[in-house]
Formats: C-alpha cells, structure tokens, sequence
C-alpha cells in the first residue's frame, strides 16, 4: 500500500520529469521506457494543448463477439465499478470506448473528459493513457497521475490490460479501470486483469458452434477450438461464405470459386456435401451459407480499416491472403483490401507501425516507400530503405 505522502512524492516527480525536454538513462528507468516512448510519440501527434477531453465518435458499428460477451458479464463488471469507487470502461482495438461502468464518485469526472461511450483515447488523439498503452504493448500497464499527457485526466490513475479472445489468440480490445491519484493500488492492476478474466470467460461461453478462419500467411479454420482438415477448395469455399454471410446458390458459389473454368456442378456438389458433415449441420442449403458464428483474420483486417485503425489491420496482415487462390472471387476481393492498405499506409503517420509492418512483410514497398517520405535523412533507417527500394 502506498501512503499519501508516497504518492504525493511520486506525483511530484513525475511533473518534474514532464517538464524536462531530455531525459537521462536513468530517468527514462525511474518512470518506465514504455511511458517514455509513449511520451515521445504524443509529442510527435501535435495534439492540441487545449484539448480537455477525449474526441467523441460514433460507435454503433461495436459488434462481434466482444459485444456479444459484454451483454453476457456487464452485470458483473458493474458491480466491480460500483463497489470499488471506480469507472470500468471497455475499449475497441483502436482505444475508443464502446462500454462503461461508472461509480458515483468517477461518474462525473468520467462524463467531463469524455471517459464515456464513444471517447476516443487513442495517443494520437489524447497522447499518453492506459487504454491506449496496454493495446501498443499488448500488456497489463498502470498510467499514474502526471504520466497521462492530457492535463485534465492528471488527477486520476487507471489500469488497463488487453482482451484476448481465447481461441484465436486475436487482440479484440481492452478493459480500463481508473480511479483518483489518492487511491492508487499495487492491487489495481490485478483488479483489471480480473475484469479482463471475467469477459474471457463469458466468451468462451458464447463460443459454441464458432468458426474461426485464418487467411493471412497461413490458411486454418477453427471449429469449436479445434483445427478443421480442409482440402484447398473447402478452404477458399468456407472463405467465400465467410465474405457473404447473406449465402449463395449454387450457380453463383460456382461462378465465384471456379470462374470459366470447366469444373462440374457436381463436383461443386460434393464438396459441399463433405464441408456439412466436418460441420456438423452447420452449413445451410437454399442459399449456401455459414450458420456457426463466424469470425476471421480478414474480416477483422477489413473492419479495422474501415474504423481508420491502420496498426490493428497491419498487426491482423502477417502474409498475402490466400496468396495461391484462382478463384476471381478471392482474387478481386484480395485485390481490394490491399488497395485500401496501400491507401492507408500512405496516409499514415506513425513511422513505428510501418516499420513494424516492414518487419513481418519485408516486400511492402509501400510502407518503404512511406517512410522514405517521413523519416528524415539522418535516421539510420533511412539508408536501408533507399537501398531496398532501388533493389
């Protein structure tokens, strides 16, 4: 437990250290490299220093099976808010808030910076928070008083960590519970990861008859957990249903996997009937459609962009999609999703997403070709990627 006078010390020389323009070695150990770094890149976003609260934006597009869990366990997690003098917020894979839970002490406070339903608290938006951290890193963090870089939110301290769905292993959001600076807990971050488990739970609960598809770099299916044995047509049928969740008849599912080439109704036929019995019935006919939940790397990819989240899209994109595909179908839509990646990346602004993107897709000369614009001359990456781009 801290006492007042501990926290009132640490607060102190967290203001101290946001007022220096360097920082030392040793400094950048006191208050943790990840705040540092995160410091450093709030800097870069030229965010507005008369900014008070959190932009608010429409989230009625949330969905999927986070949303589906948080109606099984919101109870619970209210009451966690409630009895600990706490706000428990829930935050999309680009920080904005998509649920809150309120105590009557933070209920005010929460309302003013925009700590509600729709906030966005991504860093390039509010610079320096828990939600935002806990997602960059992929880990449990504690963000104290000063070490926020919006003003307004100095007086508090939160606790975040990330929600991982798990059967796929995928990010699909982050779970935050802050509280005045006074009642900082060593608990505080075990308090979180306890909420965290709570949502966990309830999605493996919802989570029978569920499809997980894997496109990217490697092609998989998850089927209740388990790895599904699919020939390469299955695979790019169970795709192609994936993308039209509204189902196909027969002709069009034909058209869409073989195009002109000259492949037998019946042999679309028996695939078909071999996908229904691996599925166990839960694959209809009149049209063709997916009747397990399905959820998948692409669909995740495509929904990040279409939210303006480019790092969780790139994060989602470790490899072409389906990259020895011929159906036309697969191929245009592939075709599409990287013309919208291409777009972004050459929108973007963060050179660490980009260089982490190189990292895992060594041929994006897009993003080479991104960050030859950002990165000034001297940066020692700047040589390389001259080089590789002319390679």
């Amino acid at each position: 437990m801290f006492t007042k006078k501990d926290l009132s010390h640490h607060r102190g020389a967290v203001e101290q250290l946001r007022q220096s323009i360097t920082w030392s070695p040793q400094q950048a150990q006191e208050i943790g490299q990840s705040i540092m770094s995160s410091w450093q890149r709030s800097i870069s976003a030229c965010i507005p220093k008369e900014r008070m609260a959190a932009p608010l934006v429409d989230n009625t597009a949330f969905k999927g099976n986070l949303a589906s869990a948080l109606q099984r366990c919101e109870a619970e997690l209210r009451h966690v808010a409630q009895q600990s003098s706490m706000v428990l917020a829930i935050g999309d894979v680009g920080s904005t808030i998509v649920w809150t839970a309120a105590s009557r002490e933070m209920q005010t406070q929460a309302e003013q910076v925009h700590f509600v339903s729709g906030g966005k608290w991504s860093e390039d938006a509010v610079g320096t928070n828990a939600l935002a951290l806990s997602l960059k890193t992929r880990q449990s963090c504690c963000v104290f008083s000063s070490e926020h870089y919006m003003e307004s939110v100095h007086d508090w301290v939160c606790y975040a960590t990330p929600i991982v769905d798990p059967y796929s292993n995928q990010l699909l959001g982050v779970v935050d519970l802050s509280t005045t600076w006074k009642n900082h807990n060593t608990l505080g971050v075990l308090a979180v990861e306890r909420c965290a488990s709570i949502i966990q739970t309830a999605l493996l609960e919802q989570q029978k008859q569920r499809l997980y598809i894997r496109a990217f770099s490697v092609s998989q299916v998850l089927f209740n957990g388990k790895v599904l044995v699919l020939t390469p047509r299955q695979f790019e049928i169970m795709t192609i249903l994936a993308l039209c969740p509204q189902g196909m008849n027969l002709d069009k599912l034909h058209s869409a996997l073989y195009g002109e080439r000259k492949v037998s109704m019946g042999t679309l036929k028996a695939e078909m009937s071999q996908l229904r019995d691996l599925l166990g019935g839960m694959l209809g006919s009149r049209p063709y459609r997916l009747l397990a939940q399905v959820e998948a790397d692409f669909l995740q990819a495509e929904q990040a962009l279409d939210a303006g989240y480019l790092e969780s899209a790139l994060r989602l994109y470790t490899g072409v999609f389906l990259a020895k595909t011929e159906s036309p179908f697969l191929c245009a839509w592939r075709d599409c999703l990287e013309s919208r990646l291409s777009d972004a990346i050459f929108k973007a602004k963060d050179t660490d997403t980009l260089l982490k993107h190189i990292a895992h897709v060594p041929d994006a000369i897009d993003a080479v070709e991104r960050l030859i614009e950002l990165l000034p001359e001297t940066h020692p990456a700047h040589q390389v990627l001259e080089k590789y781009k002319d390679a």
